[in-house]
């Protein structure tokens, strides 16, 4: 076990940064396939897929999920994965060729870096090229790269955010992993202390405006950009999952957004989390979904505490007590 979501069998990650534009995208693959699921609890999503993943369509099993910046633009990428998987030959076989099956969604990060450079056709090329079972980068990287958080006051008095990774072994054989690319409007907060590690800052000031607490007391700023931001979740296990279970620990990873992320799935967030099930070990589904929210709560944490300051914004580590690693 490395603490990543590679720990999961069968399951690689890869990332394109785009570090002077302050974008990226990042892909999980499972050539194999996964049972996939779905949950979007946001009010502000974009994404690529999600409709094959409903337990009421025929789709089952998916073989990549891409998170990426760029805002819609970012896209792109998907086709990118999806030609990397076609040429490979992995996907549906419909005589003619392979229809492999890619989910994805997007962040908004135009506003901190180029706008006009975002996550393209060959980035997503690129981080399948990338791609690997090992160690997973975090931090100002792939879909994290030009991530922020607190953004309640505008982004002057935001701070960066990022990717995280983490993984546990929940006994039994069951190994379940997340990776979380995060964007967040909201503050993130230590859910066993409460402290907050990252999030809208005071203004002229090094200490946190806390913006759950002002959103209660009825500040906010004036001209608020709202649909600026995401919370992106993958879950993958190696249990032996119907699309139905799948879609429900995908609902309950959303429990460890909730511990973390304050608010979280508001109506300016389009917080999104996927589930692949590789099927190698039989499990309870209670402790696929308790797994799922601990896992997803771990990979938030991460994203914050292993970000930098970019973008003239501060990361967890430049604040008050050094809260980065």
């Amino acid at each position: 076990m490395i603490g990543a979501i590679t720990d999961v069998p069968g399951i690689r990650v890869g990332h394109a940064t785009a570090p002077q534009a302050l974008t990226g995208c990042t892909v999980v693959l499972c050539e194999a396939g996964a049972v996939g699921g779905v949950s979007v609890r946001g009010g502000a999503a974009s994404t690529h897929g999600t409709d094959m993943l409903s337990v009421l369509n025929l789709v089952e099993k998916c073989h990549a999920v891409v998170l990426t910046g760029g805002s819609a633009f970012g896209l792109d990428s998907v086709c990118g994965v999806m030609d990397w998987l076609e040429e490979r030959r992995v996907g549906f076989d419909v005589g003619v060729t392979f229809v492999p099956i890619v989910a994805g969604a997007v962040l908004f990060d135009l506003t901190l870096g180029n706008c006009r450079s975002r996550p393209d056709r060959a980035m997503g090329r690129a981080a399948c090229e990338a791609a690997t079972g090992g160690p997973v980068a975090e931090g100002n990287v792939g879909a994290g790269t030009g991530a922020t958080v607190g953004k309640l006051f505008g982004m002057d008095r935001a701070m960066k955010g990022g990717l995280g990774t983490a993984s546990l072994d929940a006994g039994g054989g069951l190994i379940v992993g997340a990776l979380a690319a995060v964007n967040a409007l909201g503050d993130v907060r230590d859910p066993e202390s409460g402290r907050l590690l990252a999030g809208a800052r005071l203004p002229g000031e090094s200490g946190f405006a806390d913006t759950a607490r002002r959103i209660l007391s009825g500040q906010t700023a004036p001209g608020f950009a709202a649909a600026q931001n995401t919370t992106l979740v993958v879950v993958a296990a190696n249990a032996l999952l119907t699309k139905e279970e799948a879609v429900r620990a995908a609902e309950s990873a959303h429990d460890g957004l909730a511990r973390t992320i304050s608010p979280a799935h508001t109506l300016y967030d389009g917080d999104t989390v996927f589930t692949l099930a590789t099927g190698a070990v039989k499990a309870d589904i209670l402790r696929v979904e308790a797994a799922a929210a601990e896992a997803a709560a771990r990979a938030i944490l991460r994203a914050v505490l292993t970000a930098e300051s970019a973008g003239g914004l501060p990361a967890a580590g430049d604040m008050p007590g050094g809260a980065g690693l």
